[in-house]
């Protein structure tokens, strides 16, 4: 029989997406900035003492908007066109047993005293902003990397080649310009979606991205702010 274990919301992501659409598949696939500020129990300089010594972490994290009531054994993963279904255990879909999420991210600085407390600003992160954080731990590439390592079926998306105006990409904060443009070479679009002329669009550090995709090109169409 199982028995509920207590968990505590250490932290929460602060990031350029407040919608699931347009976040990277994959921790470390665009240098998307974050910070990650600390819950009144938890901002304590203290607790991260010596964190400044390393270059990567792992996040360990909750899939709060993709809660369900029970769970099942199989899900159709987006990789896969959604039609085919694999075990759960074998992808990292948000519908599992536990709502759990692990992201590997690059430390950029500590910021120790803020009004928040200690902040970290991270980059790489493939989280929603507001995400709740479990637990940090340090990336040791010594034994966490393992190159040789198969991927199934999850194998990486090809880049799509991206054409945006200057004069839309000038209208972004500068230090928000080339983060966009890795994600959009990402293609956002859900794998099972390929319908050319389709308007798609999605919020990135507060504005509203539109973009079309055809033959292997994504047009941005307009970036407005929110």
């Amino acid at each position: 029989m199982s028995h509920p274990i207590p968990m505590h919301i250490i932290a929460r992501i602060r990031s350029d997406f407040p919608t699931k659409f347009g976040i990277p598949r994959q921790s470390g696939l665009a240098d998307t900035p974050a910070r990650i500020v600390f819950e009144p129990p938890y901002r304590n300089a203290d607790a991260l003492r010596g964190i400044d010594g390393f270059s990567h972490l792992w996040l360990i994290w909750q899939f709060s908007e993709a809660v369900r009531e029970g769970w099942s054994p199989t899900v159709r993963p987006p990789k896969l066109g959604g039609n085919r279904r694999v075990g759960v255990f074998a992808t990292r879909s948000p519908f599992r047993p536990n709502a759990i999420g692990l992201s590997s991210v690059r430390l950029e600085r500590v910021e120790p005293w803020t009004p928040d407390g200690p902040v970290l600003h991270v980059s790489g992160a493939d989280l929603m902003d507001g995400t709740p954080l479990l637990d940090i731990k340090p990336y040791l590439a010594y034994t966490d990397a393992h190159p040789e390592a198969s991927s199934g079926f999850a194998l990486p998306t090809d880049a799509v080649q991206v054409s945006c105006p200057p004069r839309l990409l000038d209208s972004l904060p500068a230090g928000r310009r080339q983060s966009l443009l890795a994600v959009l070479a990402q293609d956002p679009r859900p794998g099972y979606q390929d319908e050319p002329g389709r308007v798609y669009g999605f919020p990135f550090a507060g504005f509203e991205v539109h973009f079309t995709v055809e033959g292997g090109v994504l047009t941005v169409l307009s970036i407005t702010p929110t």
